[in-house]
């Protein structure tokens, strides 16, 4: 497994690969890595013959400096994780090589709409930074495929749409929700949670559960549901953002005609931001 800084050095290497007419897949992480991380890894390289992991904490999708500065760096840990499950090489470029000219002249992309909903109303720039670095990584990579994870599924979302209005030929493939055994979603973010706060976060994935079951039974609105649901949060101790019911094609407000959904929720708990989804298939 190689460890490469700099785009030139990635750049040879992959060429060489292609250069043996090999398929190269990606998965783009900001470290601090757990099981779920390392199962998009297996999962890119099922679908590749080499596989690319980068590992950068971009200072563009914080919206809180205090959190940008609080968000664990792990690297070594993360390169033994890594070369447990097969990766090939991990790209770990530092803030001057990603922003050289610093990022407040650095061009931006923006994906409207799905970008503008949901945890885009809470995160002020969130998104932005993260088209924007997804789009250089995807430049300096230039991989057949990249994986990202169904727990950010507003994320993945947005750059498969990114990709396609860009006219990328990159395949944008979701990886499963990898959760503990209590439900709580695998999240870097657990590790701020005291051990109650963490017993009661699995709260989140039982109501997205409820909400689930009685979408399949009908009989109410989906606004009555999410008003419910937010209820709940708010008597466990949480502080909801927003509960959504929505169209799994696009994340748009879904209505009765829709089969396919997607319940997302947000909230804090604590000083602890949580988010997790689950589909939806109604017959």
């Amino acid at each position: 497994m190689d460890t490469v800084t700099s785009p030139l050095d990635l750049r040879k290497k992959v060429l060489s690969w292609r250069r043996r007419g090999l398929k190269v897949g990606f998965v783009p992480t900001m470290g601090n890595l757990h099981t779920g991380h390392l199962s998009l890894v297996k999962h890119a390289k099922s679908k590749a013959d080499r596989v690319v992991v980068s590992v950068f904490v971009n200072p563009l999708q914080f919206d809180d400096k205090t959190d940008l500065l609080a968000y664990p760096r792990t690297l070594e840990d993360d390169k033994q994780k890594l070369s447990s499950v097969s990766c090939d090489m991990i790209f770990t470029p530092n803030v001057e090589t990603i922003y050289p000219n610093g990022m407040r002249d650095q061009a931006r992309v923006i994906v409207p709409v799905i970008g503008e909903r949901l945890c885009g109303r809470h995160r002020s720039g969130h998104f932005e930074g993260v088209a924007t670095i997804v789009s250089k990584l995807f430049n300096m990579v230039a991989p057949d495929s990249a994986v990202f994870g169904e727990k950010d599924y507003q994320q993945l979302l947005l750059i498969r749409k990114l990709t396609q209005d860009l006219n990328l030929p990159i395949e944008i493939i979701g990886g499963e929700t990898y959760r503990e055994q209590s439900g709580l979603a695998m999240s870097s973010r657990n590790q701020y949670l005291s051990s109650d706060e963490r017993m009661r976060a699995a709260g989140i994935y039982q109501i997205l559960q409820t909400v689930k079951l009685q979408l399949r039974q009908g009989g109410q609105s989906y606004t009555e549901l999410c008003i419910e649901a937010k209820l709940v949060l708010k008597e466990r101790g949480f502080s909801p953002e927003y509960v959504e019911i929505c169209r799994e094609t696009d994340l748009m407000p879904a209505n009765h005609q829709d089969k396919a959904l997607r319940i997302l929720m947000a909230a804090k708990l604590g000083e602890t931001r949580l988010i997790d989804n689950i589909a939806c298939h109604l017959d």
